[in-house]
């Protein structure tokens, strides 16, 4: 799964990381990317439901790609049910943008090992052609293990520069439209696949209108494409 939660505040205004987190486990995801994790103005203290997810799974890395000097932040996770190594931080920034980081790491499942990245990309062109030409690259795992490329590209042009950087190494997309939460039409939100593994299916949930201006994706994937 891959969610951009919008600070936990939903289109009712209203701040409740509770049915963030209840969704999320209700569709039981074993590998979940949340952007736009936000504490600031709240204190780290309210991001005690995303504990007890981060908790449930067992193992993650963060991004904080915004950190304020009383140690509240803003940024991005990748939760796993299994273990992850490697984890590395990728600084995504230009210019004088927001601060941008893409997380990678190898995640031990019981099928052997992924190689995942996540990211959440810049608003301007300029910035995503070179975040996308970046997270390129990280899509090659050098052990020829499944890739797998989630998160909040930002991209709505239908041949946009994350889609176009990406398509020749990662075949395999979803094309769920998740923005906005309560109409969507753009499809900003996308889980890429390399093989060998194979994306099976994938589906978003209604209900997260009422959670966060993004909806999520979710998606099952097979490892290998005999399984």
């Amino acid at each position: 799964m891959t969610w951009n939660i919008h600070g936990g505040i939903g289109p009712d205004g209203r701040f409740d990381l509770d049915r963030i987190a209840k969704l999320i486990l209700r569709h039981d995801p074993d590998v979940v990317a949340l952007q736009e994790i936000e504490t600031r103005g709240r204190g780290q203290d309210s991001l005690q439901p995303l504990r007890m997810l981060f908790e449930a799974r067992g193992h993650w890395h963060e991004a904080r790609t915004i950190s304020a000097p009383d140690g509240d932040y803003y940024g991005h996770a990748l939760l796993s049910r299994w273990p992850m190594r490697h984890g590395r931080l990728h600084d995504l920034s230009f210019s004088d943008r927001e601060p941008r980081f893409a997380i990678e790491a190898k995640i031990d499942s019981p099928h052997g090992p992924l190689h995942m990245v996540s990211a959440h990309l810049g608003l301007a062109l300029s910035e995503r052609r070179m975040q996308a030409g970046k997270l390129a690259k990280l899509a090659h795992p050098s052990g020829g293990e499944p890739g797998i490329v989630v998160g909040d590209f930002n991209d709505w042009f239908a041949f946009g520069a994350v889609r176009r950087a990406l398509r020749a190494v990662m075949p395999q997309r979803t094309m769920l439209k998740t923005f906005p939460a309560r109409g969507p039409i753009f499809r900003l939100d996308r889980i890429y696949v390399k093989g060998p593994a194979r994306l099976t299916a994938a589906w978003s949930d209604r209900e997260a209108r009422t959670c966060s201006d993004h909806l999520p994706v979710i998606a099952d994937i097979a490892p290998r494409a005999s399984d």
